[in-house]
C-alpha cells in the first residue's frame, strides 16, 4: 500500500539517510555490538549529513526542517539497520535536542544547539531511577540553592547514550513539597565535578547502545542550565512525550517490517520436504496476517505523524499509538523466530538480535500497562 503523507522531498531524504547508513554505518555494525556503543566517527558523520539537526533552526547549525515526517523516514531507516541505532538516534536527535529548541534561552541555544547538530555534543535524557521508571512524580534526585548555585545529588539508570553523552537534560526534584510540580530540569554536562558514570549494563538485548547508570555527587551549576521554567519540568516532560512514544511506535515498526520482509525471503528460500516451507498453509497464512498487522499499523501511524506534524496529537493517541506498535512489533518477531525455525534461537541470525532487541520496547516511554491506563483513564474509568 502507497503512504501518502511523504511527498518527493521526504523520499528523496529518505534514499540520503540510506545511502548513508548502507556507506558508513552497516559495514560496522559487529564492532558496534562489540564494543556496545557507537562510535563518535557515526555522529560525526551523521551530523555533517545534516541527520541530527532536523529539529534545529540553520540559525543554530541545524537543518530547521520543520516538518516531523522527515524525523519519522530518519527513524524507519536507522530502525531498518537495528533498533539499537534508531534509540540512540532518537534519544538525541528526537527527544533531547527538542527540549533546548523549545525551552532553551538564546544563550543556551548557541552555546549547544550547533555542536548537538555536528555531533560533536552527544545527547541523553535522564527521567528514570533505580527506585522507580514511569512514575516521574516520584523522582528523588535532587537540587538545592546554595548561593549562586544548585547542588544537584541522586541518580538515574537506564540512560541511553548515558556512557558516552555530552550532555544529559535531567530531571531533579527543586521544591519537594510541591510534589510533581516541584521539578525542573537541568543540562548537566558530563565533564561537572561530582558527575560520574556506572557500568555499561548488560541488556538482554540492543548491544550496540551504551546504556548506563549515572550519579551526582554535589553536582553545582548555575541558573543557567536550568531548561525551561524552575519547577516547570513536570509539564515540560509531558508535553514533549507524546513525541518520544511516536518515535518510539515508529521505530516499533519500522523495526518488525524489515524484519519481516527479510523473513519473507527466508521461507521462499528455505525447503523442507522438498518445497518452500512459504508455500505451507500454516505459514502463507501466518504471512498474510503479519504483514495486513504491520500495514495497519502503518496507516494508523502516519495518521499520528500527520496530527504531530500540525500540533494535533494528543497524549492519548500517542500512548495508543505506542502500546499497539510494541505489542505488534514482539508478536511479529516472535512468529519471524518461530519461521526461521533453530536458525531463528541463533544471535549470527539478525531475527534472533531483533527479536531481543524489541523487547524493551514494551517497558520504556511508558509500560505498556501505564499507557492503557492512559487510554482507560480517557474513557472515563
Amino acid at each position: 500500500m502507497k503512504r501518502e503523507i511523504y511527498d518527493e522531498d521526504h523520499e528523496a531524504f529518505r534514499s540520503s539517510v540510506r545511502e548513508f547508513l548502507e556507506r558508513s554505518v552497516i559495514p560496522h555494525v559487529e564492532e558496534y555490538a562489540t564494543d556496545k556503543a557507537i562510535p563518535r566517527e557515526f555522529w560525526l558523520e551523521a551530523g555533517k549529513q545534516g541527520f541530527l539537526g532536523l529539529e534545529i533552526p540553520e540559525e543554530y547549525g541545524g537543518a530547521g526542517a520543520g516538518d516531523y515526517r522527515f524525523n519519522a523516514v530518519a527513524a524507519e531507516e536507522m530502525n531498518k539497520v537495528n533498533a539499537a541505532l534508531g534509540s540512540c538516534w532518537g534519544i538525541h536527535a528526537d527527544i533531547t535536542a527538542p527540549y533546548i529548541v523549545a525551552l532553551g534561552t538564546e544563550e543556551q541555544k548557541q552555546r549547544w544547539l550547533p555542536g548537538v547538530a555536528a555531533g560533536e555534543i552527544l545527547l541523553a535524557i535522564g527521567m528514570t531511577e533505580p527506585s522507580g521508571g514511569s512514575d516521574l512524580a516520584a523522582l528523588k534526585t535532587t537540587a538545592v540553592k546554595d548561593g549562586d548555585d544548585w547542588v544537584i545529588n541522586g541518580s538515574k539508570t537506564f540512560i541511553t547514550n548515558g556512557y558516552s553523552a555530552d550532555i544529559v537534560v535531567t530531571a531533579v526534584r527543586t521544591s519537594p513539597e510541591k510534589k510533581a510540580r516541584g521539578i525542573t530540569l537541568f543540562a548537566i554536562p558530563s565533564d561537572a565535578p561530582g558527575f560520574s558514570r556506572g557500568r555499561k549494563l548488560d541488556k538482554v538485548g540492543q548491544d550496540e547502545s551504551d546504556t548506563a547508570e549515572l550519579f551526582f555527587e554535589n553536582v553545582r551549576l548555575g541558573d543557567d542550565h536550568i531548561i525551561g521554567e524552575l519547577d516547570g519540568g513536570f509539564i515540560h516532560m509531558m508535553q514533549k512525550l507524546p513525541q518520544e512514544r511516536l518515535g518510539c511506535a515508529i521505530s516499533n515498526i519500522a523495526h518488525a517490517k524489515q524484519i519481516l520482509i527479510e523473513t519473507l525471503q527466508y521461507t521462499k528460500d528455505r525447503q523442507a520436504f522438498g518445497v518452500p516451507i512459504g508455500t505451507f498453509q500454516h505459514s502463507k497464512f501466518l504471512l498474510a496476517e503479519l504483514f495486513t498487522q504491520i500495514e495497519v499499523s502503518e496507516a494508523y501511524l502516519d495518521q499520528c505523524v500527520v496530527a504531530h506534524d500540525k500540533g494535533e496529537l494528543t497524549p492519548v493517541d500517542a500512548a495508543k499509538a505506542k502500546w499497539w506498535t510494541s505489542q505488534i512489533q514482539n508478536d511479529v518477531l516472535d512468529h519471524c523466530v518461530q519461521l526461521h525455525g533453530g536458525y531463528g534461537f541463533m544471535n549470527e541470525y539478525r531475527v534472533a538480535r531483533a527479536w531481543r532487541d524489541a523487547r524493551v520496547s514494551k517497558i520504556w516511554a511508558g509500560s505498556n500497562e501505564i499507557m492503557k491506563e492512559l487510554i482507560g483513564r480517557d474513557l472515563g474509568l
